[in-house]
């Protein structure tokens, strides 16, 4: 299969020859040969290379979350943080660029915020009337499941701007062209797609190779888990920052392992196993002090839900430990006010209904209206068979 990138190159950048660019990319965006975007247009003379922008990670894929990162220079080339001072670039920066190129990797989940980061710049391209070219990629986890609630307008922030559902089964053009169509942006998006992709393809089906988007987001195993289990930062429970599997562990010092698996296997979460352990985080929650916990595995990835899985760890952890159990105040990703899980999830119903100690399975049920529209909604934008 080519990538977007691959098809850029093939075609010398006829594209974009003679223009003044500007990039938007981190070294994890690569060709198929592993050649990092932003050395390719470094390196290409038919184009003049103004400015790159990276996102949250930085540049170099390295950062913490929710570290901010600094603005840089290299001879006459601008490099502009989006994730620190500012989240989208200046009008100033981008009126002296022809167009702006997006090549990110993003791992198919409304709370990574490297589709939020190419939202912003194209919001901001929009106003000036300048182009944007995306350089398509493989949803990892694949183009074709959709789950979880379809974020509500109020509950808008970094890891959710417009309302998609968590899992929303589509690439980042696709995505970019729905929400610059149906909120009204109108920006001039060209998508250059990917060729021999198919929808229903996990990332290690593509021939690909896994370059590590940010630090915990190490493999695919990860990205699997991370639409439920990314909804721990919302609470106390570490969701596996500081060791070698995050988001894959879960714990806390106050947790029992055996209680905790041996409840969790009883509600027969669909398409997932855990395994007791403990563990020690290098840095983040609980730094230094033993955890006890669970590993989570996926063991069928044709009825696995990882929302639901999320959600039903959150509530069965709250019932076993009532008194250690809390939700995560803010800030959280530049939001001051809400609740860290309600940004995340989308709404405060759910965690309300955690709260009442509703059923995960009766809480699900409750937002699939939402999510069967977006479905409909989204086929409309669906670039691949």
């Amino acid at each position: 299969m080519r990538l977007g990138i691959d098809k850029l190159v093939a075609n010398h950048f006829k594209l974009l020859s003679g223009n003044n660019v500007g990039l938007c990319t981190n070294f994890s965006a690569c060709d198929s040969q592993l050649r990092p975007t932003a050395t390719l247009f470094a390196q290409q003379k038919k184009i003049r290379l103004k400015a790159i922008f990276f996102p949250e990670h930085g540049l170099y894929s390295a950062l913490q979350d929710q570290k901010k990162a600094k603005d840089g220079r290299n001879k006459n080339l601008s490099i502009k943080s989006l994730y620190g001072k500012r989240l989208s670039p200046d009008l100033k920066s981008i009126e002296r660029l022809d167009a702006v190129v997006i090549d990110l990797f993003d791992i198919g989940t409304r709370y990574y915020t490297f589709l939020w980061t190419a939202i912003l710049i194209i919001e901001q391209m929009a106003k000036l009337q300048k182009r944007i070219i995306i350089l398509d990629r493989p949803n990892p986890i694949n183009g074709v499941v959709v789950q979880g609630p379809v974020l509500e307008p109020k509950y808008s922030s970094f890891v959710g701007l417009y309302p998609i559902p968590v899992r929303h089964g589509m690439t980042i053009g696709e995505l970019c062209n729905l929400i610059n169509i149906e909120y009204r942006i109108y920006a001039d998006i060209k998508v250059i797609g990917m060729d021999g992709w198919r929808r229903e393809w996990h990332y290690h089906q593509t021939g690909l190779h896994w370059t590590v988007p940010s630090p915990n987001m190490s493999s695919l195993e990860t990205a699997l888990v991370y639409p439920g289990m990314c909804l721990l930062e919302g609470t106390n429970i570490s969701e596996g920052r500081g060791t070698t599997r995050p988001f894959e562990i879960f714990g806390a010092p106050w947790i029992e392992p055996h209680n905790l698996v041996t409840a969790l296997q009883r509600e027969k979460i669909p398409g997932v196993d855990f395994r007791p352990t403990y563990f020690i985080p290098t840095f983040h929650k609980y730094k230094d002090r033993l955890c006890g916990g669970a590993q989570v595995y996926i063991n069928d990835l044709g009825v696995s839900d990882p929302v639901y899985a999320g959600l039903s760890i959150i509530k069965m952890t709250k019932e076993l430990y009532p008194k250690a159990f809390r939700w995560r105040q803010p800030p959280y990703e530049f939001e001051m006010r809400k609740l860290p899980f309600d940004i995340l999830i989308g709404n405060s119903w759910i965690r309300k209904g955690i709260e009442k100690n509703e059923p995960i399975s009766a809480i699900k049920m409750k937002w699939q209206k939402d999510l069967d529209k977006f479905k409909k909604l989204r086929k409309k934008y669906l670039l691949y068979e």
